[in-house]
């Protein structure tokens, strides 16, 4: 019986699935950048300047740069950059950083100091294509500009993996500010490659994720997704973009189990709005205003006329049955309920790294 192992929060779960039910496993793939050549990167930053790092979420691959930078920083007896994070991710974040380094949280409204250098890693997004530091910020920083990128899109169903006009307002969002970004392009194993510079600029790596992490396959039946990493299950509204990079890759009246513990919530303004009955399906056409997470809500109303989406999370089942999702209390129950409903010989694709993975 194949063992496969599960992102699920901080941890990982196991899958106990027979040989005879797995059609296939489907994981990321890319050349790992060596520790020489992340170092000669990093080279290119000017250490003796007084440097604040933001860290947009945690992950192995940020880890991974804040400790070869802060090596470097000593090995050059420069000073340690400053480490800055969200209130919700800073005990995180800290757990991960080398001795001798303090981390401070993030509250500043003003992200116009050019000592700032926002780090994330590059997924795909629904509604952008990619989710960048450029997209980060808009969608943090740029509620108005929000409400243009989301008028913006291509139709009403996710389109990761594509560069709608959409990812242009997260460009022309970040040119009003004077700072610098390091964009990450990682899989499960590590740092396929990074680039620093302006965000608006620091887009070009989508070339790289898109070399690396599409994949062509057939259309399938039934799929079991991981999003790989903690950061990408940590609410549910994050969750749906590894949903959304399989949609296309799943039969009609197909089944979706979507393995996010979501263990900050919903993570979407507008799928709480939903719940509570303050905000209907029909508003999310054309609104006068954008509320966060509004396109996920509609993203997941669309694709659910396509196939049916079981969860597997921590959430009440109050709310997956208001999203019209069914509630799985563990991953030994996705398993069950697929060979209940859809017959003991049922194939199974498995997804492990579904945040990074775009399938066609």
């Amino acid at each position: 019986m194949p063992e496969i192992w599960l992102n699920y929060g901080i941890t990982d779960v196991v899958l106990d699935i027979r040989a005879e039910n797995l059609e296939q496993k489907i994981d990321s793939e890319g050349k790992i950048l060596e520790d020489s050549v992340i170092n000669e990167k990093l080279n290119t930053l000017d250490l003796s300047k007084p440097m604040e790092l933001v860290v947009l979420h945690n992950s192995k691959s940020i880890q991974k740069i804040i400790s070869s930078l802060f090596t470097l920083c000593e090995q050059k007896s420069k000073p340690f950059p400053k480490i800055l994070a969200d209130k919700k991710i800073l005990n995180l974040v800290k757990a991960g950083l080398p001795e001798g380094s303090s981390i401070n949280e993030f509250d500043d409204v003003e992200i116009s100091n050019s000592n700032l250098i926002f780090m994330a890693e590059m997924e795909f997004d629904g509604l952008f294509g990619y989710e960048t530091i450029s997209t980060r910020l808009i969608k943090k920083f740029g509620l108005e500009s929000m409400l243009s990128a989301y008028a913006k899109r291509q139709g009403n169903l996710p389109t990761p993996g594509q560069y709608p006009e959409s990812l242009e307002e997260s460009k022309k969002f970040t040119n009003n500010f004077e700072i610098q970004g390091i964009e990450i392009v990682a899989n499960s194993e590590g740092i396929i490659d990074f680039s620093i510079d302006h965000p608006s600029k620091t887009l070009s790596s989508t070339k790289i994720m898109e070399s690396h992490s599409i994949k062509d396959i057939d259309q399938h039946k039934t799929m079991v997704i991981s999003t790989g990493k903690d950061s990408s299950n940590d609410n549910l509204g994050k969750s749906l973009s590894s949903l959304w990079n399989c949609a296309n890759a799943i039969k009609k009246d197909g089944l979706a189990i979507l393995v996010a513990e979501c263990k900050s919530g919903l993570g979407s303004d507008a799928i709480q709005q939903y719940i509570e009955g303050r905000l209907t399906l029909e508003q999310l056409e054309n609104p006068i205003k954008y509320i966060s997470g509004m396109e996920d809500l509609l993203f997941l109303s669309q694709v659910q006329k396509n196939f049916q989406i079981c969860l597997v999370s921590i959430l009440p089942e109050f709310y997956a049955k208001k999203l019209n999702m069914i509630s799985l209390q563990g991953i030994k129950y996705s398993l069950d309920y697929i060979l209940k409903t859809q017959g003991a010989k049922q194939k199974v694709v498995v997804v492990t790294d579904g945040a990074r993975l775009l399938l066609r």
